[in-house]
């Protein structure tokens, strides 16, 4: 297929008619459609859908264990968020990401998250710390049984909590939507070096020094924590932005 591989059932490179991707598989839920779509936007992210791959509706839903229509319903929803373009009657391709959006994605939510992180610290009460440790631990399960879809799916959670915390409902969907754009190829090579695990506990310390009112230490950690999505967790060296430097 020009511009890409395309996948289907009937591919000899997948088991039993399924992509292998390390989708999850779908149960009843609320809504089936917002489900797939977060598992998608998880998988795009991690790099287990790539640019280079022609996808299709019934081999994704093949291995998410269900039918094709909501599959689709969800592959309508990425394609609004530019995550996708679809070809028609054929499937979907990812959008790609080029080393100067991530370089620009990476300084705008260090400008947006470095400050709005460190304002909360000793701010959240004790409930607050509490979901936030829950969805930290969640983090570090996904990596100790290398689930890397479940790792984005539980970091997503977490820095979106977090934010949301400060009240700026704007700011919160911006991030989410800059996050989405990311690409953190380089998990899969953290996880075969086995330390994953390691970025994963960088959320727990974080809620740490969020129960105290440190704001240079958190300026540091959040700093440090966004240069490794741009770095070592894209496969891609890691920077340093001017334009983000830490408040007084």
């Amino acid at each position: 297929m020009e511009g890409g591989k395309q996948m289907n059932p009937g591919d000899p490179s997948e088991a039993g008619g399924h992509a292998n991707l390390g989708l999850p598989v779908m149960g009843h839920r609320r809504s089936l459609r917002e489900d797939i779509a977060q598992a998608l936007r998880a998988a795009i992210i991690a790099g287990r859908l790539r640019p280079d791959v022609l996808y299709s509706a019934p081999t994704l839903a093949s291995e998410f264990g269900v039918s094709p229509t909501p599959v689709r319903e969800a592959i309508l929803d990425l394609a609004k968020e530019d995550l996708i373009s679809i070809a028609k009657n054929k499937g979907f391709r990812v959008n790609s990401v080029s080393d100067e959006e991530l370089d620009e994605i990476t300084q705008i939510r260090e400008l947006l998250e470095v400050p709005t992180v460190a304002g909360l610290a000793g701010r959240l009460t004790d409930e607050q710390l509490g979901n936030l440790q829950s969805l930290a631990s969640s983090i570090v399960a996904a990596a100790q049984r290398s689930d890397v879809v479940g790792y984005i799916e539980a970091d997503t959670a977490f820095h979106l909590t977090l934010l949301g915390f400060a009240g700026n409902a704007r700011l919160t969907a911006l991030v989410a939507d800059l996050r989405n754009r990311s690409r953190l190829y380089g998990l899969g090579t953290l996880l075969n070096e086995g330390t994953l695990i390691d970025s994963a506990n960088e959320h727990l310390q974080l809620v740490e020094l969020l129960r105290g009112k440190n704001e240079r230490a958190i300026v540091k950690h959040i700093r440090g924590h966004l240069r490794h999505v741009r770095g070592i967790w894209a496969d891609r060296p890691e920077t340093t932005h001017p334009a983000a430097a830490a408040p007084s």
